[in-house]
């Protein structure tokens, strides 16, 4: 698969766009660190979105994601159906309070 100068100049500066992007991220979750918000569940949401961005940048540019869009489509659609299946599993299994009013 030889590819072009010109490509491989493509390729080189999105791999530097999205460092650049990762780099300023970085910077973002030292600055939110310093902050003091009062809501912990607020702080913990706000450092997963940070970490969730910077994560997906990586996956898709230089794990070369970006490409197998249909598969992984299918991979998190099948993900999630498992994930409900789990997580539905014990309460529909649950038979020691079968019939038990509260």
């Amino acid at each position: 698969m030889a590819e072009s100068a010109e490509e491989i100049r493509h390729h080189i500066k999105v791999y530097m766009m999205v460092f650049g992007a990762l780099a300023v991220l970085t910077l973002v979750t030292v600055g939110v660190s310093y902050l003091h918000i009062e809501s912990v569940a607020a702080t913990v949401l706000l450092a997963l979105v940070i970490a969730s961005i910077k994560g997906a940048l990586v996956a898709v540019y230089f794990m070369h994601l970006v490409s197998e869009k249909q598969i992984i489509y299918w991979i998190l659609i099948l993900t999630v159906v498992f994930f409900v299946v789990l997580m539905l599993l014990p309460v529909l299994t649950d038979i020691s309070n079968v019939g038990v009013v509260s």
